[in-house]
């Protein structure tokens, strides 16, 4: 995942959606007021976040999309406020956003007390929940479209049932984007979920999918939510389905597959605006080409960011990039130190070159670990001072093996790598040749195996020297997945 978030690119991505303004009041809870039985909070401070569909565009600025907002603005104070967080989040983060507002009377505010510095009050809301104007509608497909027809890579219904998200735009959104090859990405309010047929994606919660499938669904029971998960999808029309389970992390369903993606345990500390993290997340990083299995696990690692922060927080890039860094140290064999990012084994790099260490580089999938890696990896040792190890990630294992590959994750296998006294350094890297990862280290030598023809070893320009490796004969991952089927 480490390499997949470094190598996240500029895309263009459209919200649509409840815009609104969450307010947050802060103060101390020391005593019960004589008028009632209920606590007397005394004011200390207080800050204003983007909230709803703003929050959806605050997560996907911060992971370096450009933004482009249709939403409902307002003309009263809280609209202004909304456009000074706006221009904000244009000044600090990664990507930028475009506000294409149409106008009532009032913005939607969610006010919060919080009192001792986490304790959720009480909520006071401000809304109009208004139908959307035909006009407004005909204005903004007439705009989506323009942008649609020049660069859009993915589109963002964030529907919190205040008006903006009706059945006749979502459906009319919904086509104009399959005409264009657009993927449509929601997340969903009500019961009624024939205004998202066709959408690429559907994010509910639990709840949210009790609603859509009219019964009560247990999340302790998994195999009946995912059931009732594919149910939903097929009768809906949807492509994708993602259920955001809490704790229990999530539950993908397609047409062809479901897996779930566990949780990572975390102190939660306010779990608002933690499903809009999700949507902006799945949908920057599936318009950025990563795997669904990917798309999943990077989304929950996102949301374990923002859900261990106060109040409504979007993710940054550098928060993501360091959480997936951590994760693949904190393995229980990792050796911590040595899985690096290409940024940090470039400084490694250096560091070693400057000492005067002779830097070896070899490459692999490395999926079902035996004998012949554990030889090929002590025979490139030898050729220098310092090994680094190449290690394909999961969907590039995918590309080259086939679907049933890798039979370990990117990370179990660097944990096994790493835990080698003859490997200093492990580099996850996404494509299907190390040539990227190469062009950047520029290695002293280049090791690779004998079933490899010289001129044919990509990334050679880059080293020193290629040397080419006898291999323990009789060891093969491929064979042994072979052989451990036949005995099934």
């Amino acid at each position: 995942m480490v390499e997949q978030v470094e190598r996240l690119s500029p895309r263009t991505v459209a919200v649509i959606g409840d815009l609104m303004l969450d307010r947050y009041l802060y103060g101390s809870v020391e005593r019960i007021s004589p008028e009632a039985p209920i606590p007397v909070v005394k004011f200390q401070s207080e800050r204003s976040v983007l909230g709803g569909a703003g929050n959806v565009v605050a997560n996907l600025c911060g992971l370096g999309a450009d933004v482009k907002c249709f939403a409902q603005l307002g003309g009263d104070p809280a609209a202004r406020e909304v456009l000074k967080l706006v221009d904000a989040l244009n000044d600090l983060s990664r990507g930028s956003v475009e506000l294409f507002p149409s106008h009532k009377e009032t913005m939607t505010v969610k006010t919060r007390v919080i009192g001792n510095g986490r304790q959720q009050m009480m909520r006071l809301d401000h809304e109009d929940i208004l139908p959307l104007d035909p006009e407004l509608e005909n204005e903004l497909l007439s705009r989506l479209a323009e942008f649609a027809a020049r660069r859009l890579n993915a589109v963002v219904l964030s529907d919190y049932g205040k008006g903006m998200c009706s059945f006749s735009l979502c459906r009319k959104v919904i086509e104009l984007c399959r005409a264009h090859r657009i993927p449509v990405f929601v997340d969903p309010k009500g019961r009624d979920w024939q205004r998202y047929a066709g959408a690429e994606l559907v994010t509910p919660n639990v709840k949210e999918l009790s609603d859509a499938a009219g019964l009560l669904i247990s999340n302790d029971d998994d195999e009946a939510l995912a059931a009732q998960a594919r149910k939903v999808r097929s009768s809906f029309g949807l492509n994708n389905l993602l259920v955001t389970r809490s704790e229990k992390g999530s539950t993908f369903v397609s047409e062809r597959e479901c897996f779930d993606e566990p949780s990572q345990a975390v102190d939660v500390y306010d779990v608002s605006g933690a499903g809009d993290t999700v949507i902006a997340a799945v949908a920057f990083f599936r318009a950025c080409g990563v795997d669904w299995r990917n798309c999943c696990r990077l989304s929950n690692a996102a949301a374990k960011v923002v859900i261990g922060k106060a109040g409504t927080y979007p993710i940054s890039y550098r928060e993501l990039k360091e959480l997936c860094l951590s994760q693949a140290k904190a393995h229980p064999l990792s050796g911590g130190h040595k899985v690096l990012d290409a940024a940090a084994a470039v400084r490694r790099v250096k560091e070693w070159k400057a000492q005067g260490k002779k830097v070896v580089f070899t490459n692999g999938c490395f999926d079902v670990f035996h004998a012949g890696h554990v030889d090929s990896l002590t025979r490139a040792r030898a050729l220098g001072d310092r090994l680094i190890v190449g290690l394909n990630s999961d969907r590039s294992v995918k590309k080259l093996k086939g679907e049933a590959r890798p039979i370990n994750g990117e990370l179990d296998r660097a944990a096994v790598l790493a835990a080698l006294e003859c490997v200093d350094v492990v580099v996850i890297f996404d494509e299907d040749t190390p040539e990227r990862l190469l062009s950047l280290i520029r290695p002293d030598v280049l090791a690779k195996g004998s079933d490899y023809r010289p001129e044919r070893i990509a990334g050679a320009a880059y080293a020193g020297r290629v040397e080419i490796l006898p291999l323990l004969p009789g060891f093969s991952s491929t064979s042994i997945i072979d052989r451990l089927r036949e005995n099934e």
